[in-house]
């Protein structure tokens, strides 16, 4: 089986936006405003404990990454922007 590419930086945001909508039940619309300094963790009622592990079996899947308990912090999902910088990290 070929690997596949890995997302350029450009294309994170949108593969990102899409893969938040689909693991939070969010609107396309809502996740499109959001802006780097929107908060998830903690503000967004359908960003609980189980919503993180899908996001970041989801971030495995869709950029093709191993994220090891070691990469993962709290503050990567304070923010939409901390989040891309988390999948930026570990997809460049």
């Amino acid at each position: 089986m070929a690997a596949q590419p890995q997302p350029q930086s450009a294309n994170v945001d949108t593969a990102l936006r899409q893969l938040l909508a689909e693991t939070l039940g969010l609107s396309e619309a809502r996740v499109a405003a959001f802006d780097d300094n929107t908060e998830l963790f903690g503000a967004l009622p359908e960003f609980d404990s189980m919503a993180v592990a899908n996001l970041l079996t989801g971030i495995e899947e869709t950029f093709s990454v191993l994220i090891e308990d070691s990469d993962v912090e709290a503050e990567d999902f304070a923010s939409f922007g901390s989040l891309k910088a988390f999948v930026e990290r570990l997809a460049p």
